[in-house]
């Protein structure tokens, strides 16, 4: 990578950690509700992939799909970063006009086709993604991201077993955090090496280091260039770590001071910014700016731009759940039935 795209690969992945941290100290304020799955610790992950993909194709070529921990995925994918921060504060200029919260950002204008609240959900919508590829034949890809824990859904097997069958263009990104909520992976799955699962299923696959976004940037494009060539599906495992709970209400009291400690040594923006610096491309003076612009473009735009949104009108309450007026030519099972039939 150039020196440019190493900074400007920093300067993300410090927003994606500050932008994480705001929406902590937001929901602390009350002022953002519901669930909340922060994403800090993991930066090199999302940005490093989705870098890659977008490097490949641009910005909203290929389809990326994801979990409930879905802030930093919606935002580097292309989604508005206001727009995000006004979903979260549930205003009516969020990506999903404030009706979905913090686990339901979406945004089709950039082919991100949202985060999902029930673990295991994405793994078959990803797969009808890609089977959409495969029918349109425009190159397209389907990026499928998935933690550790939804691993032994019965949507994971199954997904799995059609995506091999029909070589679906679909990449599946395993961000192995160690921690199914509170459970620790060897506590869950007798295979705690997630990659190797996918002999089973013929489906290449490779795990990573995911704490180094060069290294994920790497291991992302051999994945992609496989992929892409109508090779089939292809499964990457990257090692990470989730800094706080799984979310606001976890307190992380399953895991011991010395894990913790062990793996904030081991965090992403300052493994690249330490290489940036020790190469000359990068001064201690650059890196306090770049920190403190981002912390100013935050606090100054994306929070002042949520926290002066209207809020959604409550007679729209129910504009995007339901018709209008009712549908004449559906028939309900009484009236079709005579009589219900459960």
């Amino acid at each position: 990578m150039s020196k440019i795209d190493r900074k400007r690969l920093l300067r993300e992945m410090i927003f994606f950690r500050r932008f994480e941290d705001r929406t902590f100290e937001a929901y602390m304020e009350r002022k953002i509700g519901g669930f909340l799955h922060l994403y800090s610790g993991q930066e090199a992950v999302a940005t490093g992939v989705l870098e890659v993909i977008q490097a490949d194709r641009g910005i909203g070529f290929d389809y990326v799909i994801t979990g409930y921990r879905d802030h930093i995925h919606a935002i580097k994918t292309g989604a508005p970063a206001r727009e995000v921060m006004a979903e979260l504060y549930g205003k009516e200029t969020g990506s999903s006009k404030g009706r979905g919260g913090s686990m339901h950002i979406f945004d089709p204008s950039v082919r991100f086709m949202g985060g999902y609240a029930l673990v295991g959900q994405p793994f078959p919508l990803a797969a009808g993604l890609a089977l959409a590829c495969k029918y349109q034949k425009e190159g397209r890809i389907a990026v499928c991201f998935l933690g550790d824990g939804a691993n032994n859904q019965g949507t994971f097997h199954e997904t799995m077993n059609m995506a091999s069958l029909w070589k679906l263009p679909v990449l599946f990104v395993c961000e192995n955090n160690l921690y199914a909520i509170g459970t620790a992976i060897q506590r869950s799955t007798p295979m705690v090496d997630q990659y190797k699962r996918l002999a089973a299923y013929s489906i290449p696959a490779s795990q990573h280091y995911g704490q180094d976004i060069e290294v994920v940037m790497e291991a992302a494009q051999s994945a992609v260039d496989h992929v892409r060539s109508g090779a089939g599906p292809y499964f990457l495992e990257l090692l990470t770590y989730r800094y706080r709970g799984h979310s606001m209400s976890d307190a992380g009291a399953y895991r011991s001071k010395e894990e913790v400690a062990k793996w904030v040594q081991q965090d992403p923006i300052q493994i690249l910014a330490k290489r940036l610096i020790e190469a000359g491309e990068l001064t201690e003076e650059e890196f306090k700016a770049m920190e403190q612009a981002v912390q100013d473009e935050i606090d100054n735009d994306i929070v002042r731009f949520a926290e002066e949104s209207p809020e959604p009108k409550v007679e729209e309450l129910t504009k995007y759940v339901l018709e209008d007026k009712p549908n004449p030519r559906w028939i309900g099972p009484l009236e079709a039935q005579g009589g219900g039939h459960g």
